[in-house]
């Protein structure tokens, strides 16, 4: 969320290229932070890596991520990007069968029998996929379609990182009050309703409501990001906490990942390509963008009804409240 008000400094002070550079320093940090903070949770022996495994994901999700960045691009012809998709439909099912049979998989997909982490994973995975394009739409609608310069769009998203960041404190205790299945059900439909107001943000909005939608909007993705990871961890035992650490990041980098290249495919599917869109163009692609990630992440809300009420209770420890409703 700090990310383009960085970036927007860079482009404006500095070079662009500087932006990749970012990652050094705060790389560096982390690793201090991890080895003078975190114990040693390394078991007595190390299991070997599944470099078979780590090839056929790896290039299986590299190759469907590239295939949803240039597909928008048309620089591909519809018979190679079928083949490309086939290639990684291949590899990732042959992965599938390989973790089904080997001792130390890569990724044990094996927790997903655990009904908890298989709704925030999955819930996760999908719900990501509409709020993570949202990062790539804003600067895009404050530079390109409404004229505002580098630094001033990295402003503008201020207000959510502020209300995620400020509004944190609160988390536990609305976890504790009214439960996962409660606040993630109804979470994930009021981050949807959000992304469809994004599309009313036009040249004559004022700028009050475009940061008040952004710092509401900030406060309940925040609350989703909590609620999300934490139920990730609700019943799995200590052995399972790393292999369930590691599919679960995996999985939001991905849904990161692709969720920027769907908001990019439908932004684009909107705009002429015939021509150099103008301004008015670009806001409308923009718009319909929004409208089709806030109606996914409206749908993504079912995929939380597998949670149950007592679910995570031993997390947020709602088990010892009154039951709401």
């Amino acid at each position: 969320m700090l990310g383009p008000i960085a970036g927007g400094l860079i482009v404006a002070y500095l070079h662009w290229r500087v932006i990749f550079f970012i990652n050094i320093p705060v790389g560096l940090l982390g690793l201090y932070l991890v080895y003078r903070h975190l114990p040693d949770y390394r078991a007595d022996q190390s299991h070997p890596l599944d470099l078979i495994g780590l090839i056929l994901f790896g290039s299986g999700i590299g190759l469907l991520s590239y295939v949803l960045e240039v597909f928008g691009e048309h620089t591909l012809g519809w018979p190679v990007i079928i083949v490309l998709l086939l290639v990684s439909a291949v590899l990732l099912t042959g992965y599938g069968v390989r973790a089904t049979h080997t001792a130390f998989p890569l990724l044990r997909l094996a927790l997903f029998r655990i009904r908890t982490f298989h709704a925030s994973v999955s819930g996760s995975f999908f719900t990501r996929l509409g709020i993570g394009g949202i990062p790539f739409l804003f600067p895009l609608l404050y530079q390109v379609g409404l004229g505002y310069t580098p630094i001033q769009s990295g402003l503008l998203m201020v207000p959510q990182a502020v209300a995620s960041m400020s509004l944190k404190m609160w988390m536990p205790s609305i976890l504790r009050y009214l439960g996962y299945r409660r606040v993630l059900i109804s979470n994930t439909i009021i981050i949807g309703l959000l992304i469809l107001l994004f599309a009313t943000i036009g040249v004559g909005t004022p700028l009050w409501l475009v940061v008040g939608q952004m710092f509401i909007y900030g406060f309940f993705t925040s609350l989703q990001y909590t609620s999300m990871n934490t139920l990730v961890y609700a019943d799995v035992t200590e052995e399972e906490a790393s292999g369930a650490s590691t599919i679960a990041s995996t999985m939001q980098q991905m849904a990161i990942s692709f969720g920027v290249a769907i908001s990019s495919l439908v932004a684009v599917f909107f705009i002429p390509t015939h021509l150099p869109a103008s301004s008015p163009e670009m806001i409308h692609g923009i718009h319909q963008a929004f409208l089709v990630l806030g109606g996914w992440t409206i749908l993504s809300a079912v995929i939380f009804r597998e949670v149950k009420s007592e679910d995570g209770d031993t997390v947020s420890l709602h088990k010892d409240l009154p039951t709401v409703g």
